[in-house]
């Protein structure tokens, strides 16, 4: 009994194992490849999946989702014979398994070469200053050479950036001076507009200062004249209503011949006749003041002409 007993604990272990490789589950977003007898036959879908036990064998699992992938800085040369160390990363996404499986025995090491050797013919033919501005044009170029090259192995390359571009050590200094300069010289040109724009402003206000200034000298003087000739129309107008007799008016003759004597280098004034005619009537009340006072010389060469009067100096008493 023991004989059968062992037999049939072996025969359920091999049932066991044939239905174990019989029933494949294949994971959402995965295909694999079928061989028997070492020849392709299916690719499995996602899902439950039958295969025939030990004649049918998986070859490989791929994962159809997309893939990220970077590479290490890669040695550049550029056109002006520059080294630059260039990082890229990779987007792809495997569409024919049994492409990505048959065509090509490594599609991640043979994408990464194909990257290199891609970007080095690119970047040759740029100098360093192209090279750092045209990220975009360097993507969308080698984008297009890796994905004609990759479709035949069931890959498509959805997006290639440039994570850095690494110049030289001396190129970085000389590039950090330059930049340094361009920003000094900017700074440099925007503080001398700022002066300019502030000289050309206080030009402004000075200028409106100076023409208010005048315009308002211009009124102030304009009302003075209105004013003197205001106060000597009311003075005429005054004069004439009191009617004045040849008395107060000789009197007021009499009152600015200190302020015509005034000065010590006055040797000569013309004496208007109105004066004399003022000596005349007053001498009636103060005595004859022409022949009273000392030091002066009247003369009267009839009505409405003038007279002079002579200043006499006097010689010092001891």
């Amino acid at each position: 009994m023991q004989p059968i007993i062992i037999v049939l604990i072996i025969l359920v272990v091999l049932v066991f194992i044939a239905l174990i490789k019989t029933i494949q589950v294949i994971p959402q977003a995965s295909a694999a490849i079928v061989e028997r007898f070492g020849r392709y036959t299916r690719t499995l879908n996602a899902g439950l999946n039958i295969v025939v036990p030990f004649i049918d064998s998986i070859r490989n699992r791929i994962d159809l989702r997309e893939q990220v992938v970077p590479f290490p800085p890669q040695p550049v040369i550029t056109q002006d014979n520059l080294v630059v160390n260039i990082d890229t990363v990779i987007y792809y996404q495997v569409t024919d398994a049994r492409a990505a499986t048959y065509e090509v025995a490594s599609y991640i090491q043979a994408i990464e070469q194909l990257t290199v050797t891609t970007l080095r013919n690119i970047i040759g033919g740029m100098d360093l200053e192209r090279t750092l501005t045209s990220r975009e044009e360097i993507n969308a170029a080698l984008r297009g050479v890796l994905d004609e090259a990759t479709g035949k192995w069931g890959i498509r390359v959805n997006r290639v950036e440039l994570k850095a571009i690494e110049p030289p050590t001396s190129i970085q200094d000389s590039m950090e001076k330059q930049m340094r300069a361009d920003r000094d010289k900017r700074a440099a040109i925007l503080q001398a507009e700022g002066v300019r724009q502030s000289e050309i402003l206080r030009a402004e206000g000075e200028k409106q200062s100076a023409i208010l200034r005048a315009e308002g000298e211009a009124k102030a003087a304009a009302l003075r004249a209105e004013g003197e000739a205001q106060a000597i129309r009311t003075v005429f107008e005054s004069i004439h209503a009191g009617d004045p007799d040849q008395k107060l008016l000789s009197y007021q003759y009499l009152q600015m011949l200190p302020k015509i004597a005034e000065g010590d280098a006055n040797k000569l004034w013309i004496v208007p006749s109105e004066i004399g005619d003022a000596l005349k009537g007053l001498s009636g009340a103060f005595g004859n003041l022409g022949g009273g006072m000392p030091g002066f010389n009247t003369g009267n060469k009839g009505n409405g002409s003038n007279g002079t009067v002579e200043r006499r100096e006097e010689p010092p008493v001891d």
